[in-house]
């Protein structure tokens, strides 16, 4: 089980020192949107392709310090991707006492995968839950807010609250989407003494989704890696259940590889009958003899 203890120093934010710029994955964006519409960007800024089931997504909610809600992430993130996760309810859920309303179709598409919308996942986090981004052995890669903290409704700007919403400050975590800003290379790896939200992230509007994806970071990578403006289309996308769709790309000689929206590998094949697919959403990955690949999101209604 463990434990974050908070170390007094002069300092007011948090120290990364254990890790070494553009060398392990990071928080790259963070979405509390309206009702569940909450997700996690994560960035590759090394120059190897990262395989995501050493790691999890844990949300240490109301202040508290141990046995966080964690979901164990799969797949691999390759360099210089960026890949969001998200809440993927899809229906109305009673939760002891109220219906927890499903995410909107909007957000969920912009998701590059999506949990199981069963509570509580981590990404039923709110304006006052630290996010963590850690390996399965218990290794800290980066923090979003600060564990062991309530802050209130939300971490805010109001220095004189330690950025709580003590004294009422904007909130920054709640209702808020937050960009990591281009400067900046690597995770926090140790609990903040005080969360700054301002220091790291600039704030995009509530229900912002545009960006979900995708990050710019001052990292070099190799573009060779990842080649996400590789030219393919899906059509028709969405599709009818028990219809087929057609891949038109730039490059032939191509593998395809279809994963549901938890990142779980379906098939990889030359040729996919996509007819048989039961309505929802999947990723399509094409794999070029180059190397290069690229993703899009197939919706099969």
């Amino acid at each position: 089980m463990k434990k974050f203890y908070t170390i007094i120093c002069s300092i007011i934010l948090a120290s990364s020192a254990g890790a070494q710029d553009c060398s392990e994955l990071f928080i790259s964006e963070y979405v509390e949107g309206p009702g569940n519409n909450n997700a996690i960007e994560i960035y590759n800024p090394t120059g190897s392709t990262i395989d995501l089931s050493e790691y999890s997504i844990n949300r240490y909610g109301n202040g508290v310090s141990t046995s966080p809600d964690s979901w164990p992430l799969s797949g691999s993130i390759a360099s210089g991707q960026a890949i969001a996760i998200g809440n993927g309810q899809v229906d109305s859920v009673w939760v002891s006492t109220y219906w927890s309303l499903p995410v909107d179709p909007v957000f969920l598409a912009a998701c590059d995968y999506s949990c199981s919308g069963i509570y509580p996942t981590p990404f039923y986090f709110n304006g006052d839950d630290a996010i963590t981004l850690e390996k399965i052995n218990g290794d800290i890669v980066d923090i979003f807010g600060k564990v062991g903290e309530d802050p209130g409704n939300a971490w805010t700007d109001d220095v004189t609250a330690g950025f709580t919403d003590a004294n009422g400050g904007t909130w920054w975590t709640k209702r808020q989407t937050l960009v990591r800003k281009s400067s900046v290379k690597k995770g926090v790896t140790q609990n903040p003494i005080l969360f700054n939200p301002t220091a790291e992230y600039d704030s995009l509007p509530d229900a912002t989704y545009s960006g979900m994806g995708s990050h710019l970071c001052d990292c070099a990578v190799s573009s060779l890696n990842y080649k996400k403006g590789l030219d393919f289309s899906i059509y028709p996308n969405p599709m009818i259940q028990g219809e087929s769709v057609q891949i038109i790309s730039s490059k032939n000689n191509y593998e395809i590889r279809l994963f549901d929206m938890t990142g779980n590998l379906i098939s990889s094949s030359a040729e996919i009958n996509f007819s048989l697919l039961s309505s929802g959403f999947y990723l399509i990955e094409l794999k070029h003899r180059d190397g290069s690949f690229n993703q899009k999101k197939l919706i099969v209604q």
